[in-house]
């Protein structure tokens, strides 16, 4: 029985170590360089993968990020789970960046910056964190706990998601009939949804529109959940007064894209959360040792919405 990796060669070398450590009876292999593909059962990548047939032993596939919308579900056999990772380093390095981004966003730093560069000292107005109101599209595992930890931050946090949540010191929204709603009151929004048919191109000129006038943007989602055009209107427009990007389509942009001069835009390279290796091992390790034993897996993809 042997399991495969296929991401980041370099981080690879740490996940063989912990292999080494707490499965030394399953073989690990980098790929390509597996051996006879029937003694692969077990498979962890990042991006999809062609020809899968010839894995005719194949168990699970893991996805060694929190997203699975890179991989075509028609292509996986109905036999084979996708499982997406679910580990505490995804969850505070997310936490980190959200709130590095809002309260970047919340103290005018990119203004400071724009001062700076042109030797202006100017003071701007300084409001209390529970003045401000951020706004988190999605209320999954990331967007739960980034919502907490902004409340725990001292900011005046509302959610949204498609079925009902509860989640303490957070003011929760449900449904389409919801949005708007949720909408009208966000200074700031930080889209955190999965990427789906549904959610595809959602952050646009519609939704801005509906945003307080001056409402700031994050996206730590993925970038096919932004109309990049429609972003510089709002921007060009003053209906958006900036935005925080992590995630683009495609990755990186174009050389020539308009978003990576403009002044009140902060671009980072798809940087927002990382898994970490030790515990992203101990938690896949957990999840393999539940399906041996024939217990539900954590992170399965419901394949019919899609996350």
């Amino acid at each position: 029985m042997s399991f495969v990796y296929n991401a980041d060669p370099e981080r690879g070398q740490e996940w063989e170590r912990q292999f080494a450590l707490h499965a030394p009876d399953m073989a690990f292999h980098h790929w390509p360089a597996y051996e006879d593909p029937a003694k692969v059962r077990y498979l962890g990548t990042w991006a999809p993968i062609n020809d899968l047939e010839r894995f005719n032993n194949l168990e699970v596939i893991f996805s060694l990020g929190a997203g699975v919308d890179q991989f075509d579900l028609d292509a996986i056999p109905r036999h084979v789970p996708l499982v997406r990772m679910q580990e505490p380093g995804i969850v505070a390095t997310m936490q980190e960046y959200v709130a590095m981004a809002v309260l970047g966003l919340h103290r005018d730093l990119l203004s400071y910056i724009a001062q700076q560069r042109e030797s202006v000292w100017k003071t701007r107005r300084v409001r209390p964190a529970s003045q401000r109101c951020v706004g988190i599209l999605g209320l999954g595992q990331l967007g739960a706990a980034v919502a907490q930890h902004l409340v725990r931050l001292g900011f005046n946090c509302r959610g949204w998601s498609r079925t009902p949540r509860e989640l303490p010191g957070v003011q929760c929204y449900a449904g389409e009939e919801a949005l708007a709603d949720f909408l009208a009151g966000c200074d700031i929004l930080v889209c955190l949804l999965p990427l789906t048919d549904h959610t595809r191109g959602i952050l646009n000129a519609e939704l801005f529109a509906q945003l307080p006038h001056g409402a700031s943007l994050v996206n730590v989602g993925r970038g096919a959940h932004l109309i990049d055009h429609d972003l510089l209107s709002a921007l060009e427009s003053g209906q958006l007064s900036a935005a925080v990007l992590d995630v683009f389509a495609p990755e990186p942009p174009p050389a020539e894209h308009p978003l990576w001069q403009h002044p009140r835009v902060l671009l980072t390279p798809h940087v927002a959360s990382m898994t970490q290796p030790e515990s992203a091992v101990m938690m896949l390790l957990d999840n393999i040792a539940r399906h041996q034993a024939g217990r539900e897996m954590v992170g399965v993809i419901d394949r019919q919405r899609g996350y």
